[in-house]
Order: structure tokens, then C-alpha cells, then sequence
């Protein structure tokens, strides 16, 4: 996805999304908001990456925690912050609610992106060197498609 739009740009801005176990990178334009909370409380559900749901502009999203849905553990922190990210799929979702645990940072992404070599997780397309941290690229398409498969009601 990075490749893609990189591609067509000698560079981007991206941000760095801070999970608990980990980093994720998505372009800029991959995000509609973020927002902080300060009364979030994460209620694990089922399945356990659900994390309950979140009023944002009049529509109901659920509240996505990724790192459940990469078969870890998911903590909601008291930095924890929302971001919306637009659904870029043919689900008929149009946005998705994802958990972060700090303030997203950003960064300039150009087209020669540096991938590592290291394990990923099922919904995780690659991994990228972004300064002196290695951040993952998430499936987008694949998460949504679970979210859809799911059911949520």
C-alpha cells in the first residue's frame, strides 16, 4: 500500500501509530480523525479484539483493538487515544475505530522505503525502518474484511 501511493511521489507524510506491542505506519490520508477520550473504557468482547463501540459523527464503529486481532493482548492505557481510519475496501465499511496507545506521531515516508526482515502477524503486510524503529504496515483490507465477518451488531 506504502509502495503504492509512494510510488507516484518522490515522498509522503505518513504517521507512526503506537500499539502496545508495536508500531504501525499508514499514510496521512489513511486517517479521518484522531481523538482522545478521557472516559474510554475498553470492554473486552467477542471476539476479543472488539473492544466495544464508539459514537463518532453520528454512526456507531467498533472500537478495534489490533493487537488482539493479531492474537496478542490488547491494553487500554490512560494515554490511549481513538483514530478513525478511512476503509479503503469493498466491505461497505466506511470508516474503521482502531485503539492506539500514545499520540501518533508523524513522519516523511519517501519512495525507497527500507523493509526488514522480521515475523508478521496475519494482518500485517510488511515491515518498514522509519528512522531508528522498525513499524509494520497494517492489512487494512483484511481487517476490515474481519469487521465484516464478524458481524457486529
Amino acid at each position: 500500500m506504502l509502495d503504492h501511493i509512494a510510488g507516484q511521489r518522490s515522498s509522503l507524510t505518513g504517521l507512526l501509530l503506537p500499539l502496545g506491542d508495536r508500531t504501525l505506519v499508514l499514510p496521512n490520508v489513511a486517517v479521518a480523525e484522531l481523538f482522545g477520550q478521557r472516559t474510554l473504557s475498553c470492554q473486552i468482547g467477542e471476539p476479543a479484539w472488539h473492544l466495544g463501540w464508539i459514537d463518532w459523527r453520528q454512526q456507531r464503529l467498533p472500537l478495534i483493538g489490533f493487537e488482539a486481532a493479531c492474537g496478542g493482548q490488547t491494553v487500554c492505557g490512560e494515554r490511549a487515544r481513538i483514530v478513525v481510519l478511512n476503509a479503503l475496501g469493498d466491505t461497505g465499511l466506511r470508516y474503521l475505530a482502531l485503539l492506539l496507545q500514545d499520540i501518533p506521531r508523524s513522519c516523511k515516508l519517501d519512495s525507497q522505503l527500507n523493509y526488514v526482515d522480521v515475523p508478521l502477524a496475519e494482518l500485517e503486510l510488511a515491515a518498514v525502518q522509519v528512522g531508528e524503529q522498525v513499524v509494520r504496515v497494517p492489512d487494512l483490507a483484511a481487517l476490515e474484511r474481519m469487521v465484516r465477518e464478524a458481524e457486529l451488531r
